[in-house]
């Protein structure tokens, strides 16, 4: 019996994160209504679980729920993926500005020192020598530990814009490995993130506010070269599936 309910937060896992891919990867559409029965058999799973990951999903803003019932996948502007990336960058200026004014706890700021140490190091040469897959996982681990300065309430709002594909620290940055423009983008995002600690370890709340903003924005930059300078990157981020070129 108490297998169940592990069986079941199992279920609804894999619901929704098979959803969540064939979405982002541009399997399904953009306008095309989501069958039930043909994603529950396609997952390999009972429509139960597949109805509370399409409900989770339209909570995230990557389905919506059409008149006819069901759901559909939406698609993005690209003003909508713009606005994703500024409110991140808003919820995140505010998440270290509160945390510059009220004070970090000496294990927190040790963490964030550490974190910085590890993204040196996989920067450390040119361009051809970064460890670019270790600083994509250190600069996720880097953000999280930034969002885990803020309240409850910062943190749940962060967690919920950067579910969306665009919005992510990370965005466009994991399918970039070989692109020369993305891998000089790091080094100058890294300073970002050492002056972002130092306006925090200072209690530079603006400060660190300002930088958090502007910060946010590279994946704003990424995405105005993918779309502007280089479209033939637009088959290698599948996200971009999902906004109206």
């Amino acid at each position: 019996m108490s297998a169940e309910p592990s069986e079941r937060a199992s279920q609804s896992h894999r619901a929704l994160m098979g959803v969540r891919d064939l979405v982002i990867s541009g399997e399904i559409r953009p306008g095309a209504r989501l069958s039930e029965i043909a994603v529950a058999q396609r997952l390999g799973l009972s429509r139960t679980p597949l109805r509370a990951a399409l409900a989770r999903l339209e909570q995230e803003g990557l389905v919506e729920q059409i008149p006819s019932g069901g759901y559909a996948v939406r698609s993005f502007s690209r003003e909508e993926v713009i606005d994703a990336i500024e409110l991140r960058g808003v919820l995140e200026g505010t998440a270290v500005r509160l945390a510059a004014e009220r004070g970090v706890a000496p294990a927190r700021m040790t963490e964030l020192r550490r974190l910085l140490v590890e993204i040196d190091r996989a920067l450390a040469g040119d361009l051809a020598d970064m460890q670019f897959d270790r600083y994509v996982e250190l600069n996720a681990a880097f953000h999280d530990l930034l969002s885990g300065l803020a309240s409850l309430t910062i943190r749940r709002e962060i967690e919920r814009v950067t579910r969306l594909p665009f919005a992510s620290p990370s965005a466009f940055l994991d399918k970039q490995a070989d692109v020369p423009e993305f891998r000089r983008s790091l080094y100058g995002g890294h300073a970002q993130h050492r002056a972002i600690v130092a306006a925090i370890e200072l209690r530079e709340g603006a400060r660190a506010e300002a930088l958090a903003r502007e910060h946010a924005r590279l994946a704003r930059q990424n995405l105005e070269f993918v779309l502007d300078q280089d479209r033939s990157l637009i088959r290698r981020v599948p996200a971009l599936a999902l906004v109206s070129l």
